[in-house]
């Protein structure tokens, strides 16, 4: 121990370091850590031990862990450092790593930097799986099955279903790049020039970084399933909930469309997602969402409901203008003469919108002058007619209209 701690002032005093009160210090601080290193048990092949820097080279890093004899970190152990952290390496600096060859049976110790920060990776993606928290992640290349990235030093593996950040058709190119050829396949023009966009997809997004959860470790086989998808759900979900305990019922907003299905409208109000049931696109009936908006789309909305445990945002796009019914004595009277829409037929008779919005009957006995079997033997869903208002129940919601009496004004 006496030898070694000689050796390293020496190997000091070689580095031109001149005896001032803060050299003083530097030495009393190295001797700290030597005395911290030389009281660790025998190595063994396997462990992971700090240790503190005694040289460095071109050959690598010689590290000194308290032992008889110092242990060398090959370069080529040790490509997880990048080059700008190698460089900043000092003389004294401590440095984790994993032994290769513990030196007990003659020879000198061996020591990777790589195997130590996979280790320590392994056991940060152990206790992050156990407590559900996110980590992050660069994408190394992709596969036909997904991404392969390096978490921590580990690499894992992220299924195509689990890539929130790239899009269905990047995914489909980049996953068509890496697909075999068959044998004899021609290549024409398009086809050469369509690979080559499909490449610089995969160029685009490798060295990306990413948001992800731990799904599933498996040492052993030294396997690490993550999930980009589920990391970027509960962010949302947790941003969602902090936006939602902002907002009031009736309060307006302006939000994004940002997706449209057959029973609503999704709206992105300052990162969380609310939804417009297709009922509360319009007054009037809606036949598809896209005749209202379209993705993209800023629109104006009312906050409907609320729910803090589900985390779902209800919201309106037609309750920002008056009912219809409410104003109807302002927009229509009896006896006027307008121009409806049928849009539905039933024994009875047709049902008509008028004013864009109101829908009103037109009994069957109000359909012809003479007797006819089924309403539809005089009209048809989505024929433009002129009818007359014969009779308005604004509490009931009510309209009663005639075609018969509506002709008969036209003479």
């Amino acid at each position: 121990m006496i030898l070694n701690r000689l050796a390293f002032y020496i190997f000091i005093e070689g580095k031109n370091m001149t005896h001032n009160p803060k050299d003083t210090d530097q030495i009393q601080d190295m001797g700290a850590l030597l005395d911290s290193v030389e009281s660790l048990k025998p190595l063994e092949r396997g462990q992971i031990i700090e240790g503190v820097i005694m040289r460095k080279d071109h050959d690598g890093i010689l590290i000194n862990v308290g032992h008889k004899s110092e242990g060398l970190v090959p370069t080529h152990e040790m490509s997880t450092v990048k080059s700008e952290n190698l460089e900043s390496y000092e003389i004294g600096d401590p440095v984790l790593v994993y032994v290769l060859r513990d030196g007990n049976s003659g020879g000198s110790p061996l020591f990777s930097i790589d195997k130590a920060a996979g280790e320590t990776g392994w056991a940060i993606l152990s206790k992050a799986l156990d407590k559900g928290t996110p980590l992050e992640g660069k994408i190394l290349g992709f596969n036909r099955g997904g991404a392969m990235v390096d978490v921590e030093a580990v690499q894992g593996f992220v299924p195509v279903s689990q890539i929130a950040s790239i899009s269905r058709n990047e995914l489909e190119d980049i996953l068509s790049s890496l697909a075999p050829k068959e044998q004899g396949e021609p290549r024409e023009s398009n086809s050469a020039i369509k690979t080559a966009d499909q490449g610089n997809t995969q160029k685009k997004y490798t060295g990306s970084k990413l948001k992800l959860k731990v799904l599933e470790i498996d040492r052993s086989r030294n396997r690490a399933i993550l999930s980009e998808r589920l990391a970027v759900k509960e962010e949302r979900d947790s941003k969602k909930l902090s936006i939602i305990e902002n907002l009031a019922v009736g309060e307006k907003r302006t939000g994004k469309v940002s997706g449209i299905s057959n029973f609503g409208v999704f709206v992105d109000i300052g990162g969380a997602d609310g939804l417009i049931h297709v009922s509360e696109l319009s007054w009037a009936p809606v036949q598809s969402p896209e005749e209202i908006v379209t993705v993209g789309q800023e629109i104006e909305v009312e906050i409907l409901t609320l729910d803090l445990e589900t985390k779902k945002i209800g919201l309106t796009l037609k309750r920002l203008t008056p009912e219809p019914w409410q104003q109807i004595h302002e927009t229509l009277h009896i006896g006027d003469v307008v121009d409806a829409t049928i849009t539905k037929l039933t024994d009875f008779g047709a049902f008509a919108r008028v004013k864009n919005a109101i829908e009103g009957l037109v009994h069957i006995t109000e359909l012809s002058s003479s007797a006819i079997r089924h309403p539809g033997d005089v009209v048809k869903e989505g024929d433009a007619v002129r009818l007359k208002v014969l009779r308005i129940e604004q509490d009931r919601k009510r309209l009663a209209l005639s075609l018969i009496q509506a002709i008969e004004e036209n003479y």
